[in-house]
């Protein structure tokens, strides 16, 4: 059998023993089998359908290391199953020198249970690789965005829209601590040529984060506040925890409010509205 088809054939058999409860999604109504549709894939893959129809048939012989990642952290592989993935795409599993994405169960059966606040999980250059319906409820939908739409430092230093906005104060502390974490994340990824790619364009692109980096900025992530604008539900005040899982050099970002103030009725509400409050200035902040 050729690679192709046995990288189809696997990917059809995960996507079959893949529970959409386990992934988040309903399953109220008439279902043929006990897994995912195709269609379910490719929106928790942020892929097309005929991608996915592609790769299951042999017909997509090389698809990239995104779409790699995106289908190990849609099918909620083991680092095993990643490694064979890879394999069977004819590439090499991203190693030690390079940021992964790569999500262990643990973090995963974290936003899973934790729904009562918007949560989302960045990578060590502060990718964006996963949230939950509660986020995208407060933030938008991030799964249409690509590349460095999704990079937390892009978006700020770029000045790309946001629903966040911080006093002056936060706005440097936040800043050095960005810069402070890419800086570390160069040593602990030395061969990753993605970060080292967006280091430069970073440099090419803000004066602002080229001088913090030249200064060798040192900030720290602490807890604080952030000021959400939301099209609506208006203008509230959330706090803002940074969290790093064990061993895999992830960064959880949970927002919360204190019970019974106003700021946590508008989650509720949100809560309730889902996506369906979604507008077209739906920017992750």
């Amino acid at each position: 059998m050729s690679g192709s088809r046995e990288l189809g054939r696997t990917l059809r058999s995960w996507r079959d023993r893949t529970a959409p409860a386990a992934v988040g999604i309903p399953t109220g109504g008439l279902r043929r089998a006990a897994g995912l549709r195709r269609e379910e894939l490719a929106q928790l893959a942020s892929l097309s359908v005929d991608y996915i129809i592609r790769l299951e048939q042999g017909r997509a012989t090389s698809p990239s290391a995104q779409v790699l990642s995106a289908l190990t952290r849609a099918l909620r592989l083991s680092a095993a199953e990643r490694e064979h993935l890879y394999l069977l795409a004819g590439q090499s599993a991203p190693g030690p020198g390079q940021v992964s994405a790569h999500i262990p169960p643990g973090v995963r059966r974290l936003l899973d249970q934790l729904d009562g606040a918007p949560l989302s999980v960045y990578d060590a250059a502060w990718n964006l690789i996963l949230w939950n319906p509660l986020w995208a409820a407060l933030f938008g939908d991030a799964s249409a965005l690509r590349g460095r739409e999704r990079n937390i430092t892009w978006r700020h230093f770029a000045g790309l829209p946001s629903r966040i906005s911080h006093t002056a104060e936060q706005e440097a502390r936040f800043e050095a601590a960005l810069v402070a974490d890419l800086r570390a994340a160069t040593a602990r990824y030395p061969t990753d040529v993605s970060l080292r790619s967006l280091i430069k364009d970073l440099r090419g692109v803000s004066t602002d984060f080229a001088n913090l980096w030249e200064r060798g900025t040192v900030g720290v992530h602490e807890s604080h506040t952030k000021t959400v604008h939301h099209p609506e539900v208006g203008t509230f005040i959330l706090d803002c925890d940074l969290f790093t899982a064990p061993s895999c050099d992830l960064r959880i970002v949970a927002y919360t409010a204190a019970p019974g103030s106003d700021a946590a009725d508008r989650l509720k509400l949100l809560s309730v509205l889902g996506t369906q409050a979604l507008t077209e200035d739906s920017i992750p902040g």
